[in-house]
């Protein structure tokens, strides 16, 4: 296995610094960007076959499932951007759902006569968990566009839970770190809990997760969402106080939704709309830049990270207001990506920066861990598909199905428990992404695809949590306005502003103290964070070979053939 991948990165000039100098996965058929190599290689496998983006898209969110139990899951829910070789664009939401039995207050107990936010609820536990979505999108994915037989994008995942894999140094630190939280939460053994520390390259196991998936290949949908699987689902739901009943499983179905169209100077932007905020506020984000000519500044100057921190704390603020479910709440879409709206909103940033408590959300008449997954992909025929997943905070609630071995998300916190409560990313949210039964939850999740002068251009998308959005504006800013290839502009440190808290995140040595203290005098205060984003992207370069763009950050990888 190890020979393969590196072969794989011998052929297509695996992505690596030499002599300062950024060395990208170049390809001409077919591209692979995901979170683990293991994903992207059975990715690749598939488009080798003759399998659209669709088929691998299927594969890789099931391998991914294995493989990166942090955020691949079988228990969880996303969004899917994709765009045909005719030029055909849309979107598919398979976002988790309230529970029927949820309610508005469903986290808020009574202390000293007032209500208080009780976090552990909906964070840690099975109370945490949303319906699942993830199963459905991949079969409502492979039932509208799939070209291979559903087993095939099945069986590499299987193979994986069955034989097991090794683990990378990143994902032994990961598991030791929660092994008290599984602890917490799981009174049967699971295969993420070791009696000693997890070490690099330990095999990991997972015999149920493979039964599970083994279901699904043979039934679909009915493998998940009826039968053993939701027995088991159902039975753990009894057993720790949770929600999700029978109906909920029967009655979840993912939603075709019309994408969220933009432009930035002479290039397309296709993106999710509601109820990933990331959409609009990754259109708000790009005509304020564009509005404010910040492609005038040197990259990441203090000038250039001023203006666009004030800019992202506007668009926040609207996040926090406007943004829900359009299927429960009247998302005023159209006037929130306006230019008369955003000249305004825009309008009143200067030279210094505009304190968060005086930064309101926009004048309008009203009538989303950091461990989500992302992978894009483009095939041989020139089709482009681009996949954020996610169980929301590191292997979401923690809680692994008994008998069947998948984690259950924490989706529950991505919606307002409490207007103007934040969530574990910090967000902050009003009446627009309240609790209601079936309603889905606000998301930060942003896949994208950019088209320039009307031909594939750019795939990309990341986890992140709050971080999301602005990392996805960073990245198409350093490629368009900075001429980066697509592997420099991943590599480039981020930052982000995100209304509340007041201040600059920022990755470490992403500015000199002169930009810094220079950012200080204009008001600005700073959190520094060790990394922000893991992005997986693919450019189309001019002479029509595919560039990739995997985050170092992470383990991820970008393959190619």
């Amino acid at each position: 296995m190890r020979f393969i991948i590196f072969l794989f990165f011998f052929l297509c000039f695996s992505c690596e610094t030499k002599n300062n100098k950024v060395v990208s996965t170049i390809s001409k058929s077919g591209m692979v960007s995901s979170a683990h190599p293991l994903a992207s290689e059975v990715g690749i496998d598939v488009l080798k076959k003759g399998g659209n983006v669709f088929d691998a898209a299927i594969a890789v969110h099931f391998a991914l499932s294995v493989v990166y139990p942090s955020a691949g899951n079988l228990g969880g829910g996303g969004f899917a951007v994709y765009r045909l070789n005719n030029g055909e664009v849309g979107t598919l939401d398979f976002r988790e759902k309230a529970p029927k039995l949820s309610f508005r207050n469903m986290y808020l107990k009574e202390e000293n006569g007032k209500l208080i936010v009780d976090d552990n609820k909906s964070k840690l536990g099975h109370l945490a968990s949303g319906v699942p979505g993830s199963v459905d999108g991949m079969v409502t994915l492979h039932e509208r566009f799939g070209s291979l037989g559903w087993p095939t994008l099945l069986d590499p995942a299987i193979k994986l839970a069955k034989n097991g894999f090794n683990i990378t140094k990143k994902q032994s630190a990961s598991l030791n770190k929660v092994k008290s939280s599984f602890q917490k939460v799981n009174d049967k053994p699971i295969s993420f809990i070791n009696e000693s520390k997890w070490k690099e390259n330990d095999i990991l196991i997972q015999d149920d997760l493979g039964n599970t998936l083994s279901r699904i290949k043979t039934d679909k949908r009915n493998g998940f969402y009826s039968g053993i699987t939701a027995e088991l689902i159902l039975k753990e739901m009894i057993d720790g106080g949770g929600i999700i009943t029978k109906d909920d499983l029967e009655n979840y179905s993912s939603i075709w939704r019309e994408p969220v169209i933009g432009y930035y100077k002479n290039h397309k932007i296709i993106s999710m709309g509601p109820p990933s905020s990331g959409g609009i506020a990754l259109n708000q984000l790009l005509k304020g830049a564009e509005m404010l000519e910040v492609s005038n500044y040197n990259h990441n100057s203090s000038d250039y990270v001023h203006l666009l921190s004030e800019i992202e704390s506007r668009v926040y603020a609207d996040r926090a207001t406007y943004l829900g479910d359009s299927d429960f709440y009247n998302v005023p879409q159209k006037k929130l990506i306006s230019s008369d709206y955003l000249s305004e909103r825009f309008g009143t940033i200067n030279h210094l920066k505009t304190p968060s408590n005086q930064i309101k959300e926009g004048d309008i008449d009203l009538i989303e861990s950091e461990e989500t997954t992302h992978f894009s992909i483009v095939d041989k025929f020139g089709n482009a598909i681009s996949v954020t997943t996610t169980i929301n905070g590191a292997y979401g609630s923690k809680v692994v199905v008994d008998g069947a071995g998948f984690l259950l998300n924490n989706e529950m916190d991505d919606f307002s428990v409490k207007p103007g409560h934040p969530n574990m990313f910090g967000l902050v949210g009003g009446e627009a992404n309240s609790i209601e039964p079936n309603k889905r939850m606000l998301s930060s999740m942003s896949p994208t695809i950019i088209e320039k002068d009307n031909n594939l251009f750019m795939v990309l998308g990341t986890p992140g949590g709050s971080t999301i959005i602005t990392s996805v504006f960073q990245t198409i800013l350093n490629v368009i306005d900075f001429n980066m290839g697509m592997q420099e502009a991943v590599d480039s440190k981020k930052f982000h502003h995100q209304w509340l808290p007041d201040a600059i995140i920022i990755e470490k040595n992403t500015l000199s103290e002169e930009n810094i203290s220079l950012l200080k005098d204009k008001g600005h205060t700073f959190i520094e964070r060790n990394s922000i984003g893991r992005m997986d992207c693919i450019l189309i370069k001019d002479n029509k070979t595919l560039e990739g763009g995997a985050d170092k950050r992470g383990d991820n990888v970008a393959l190619g053939y």
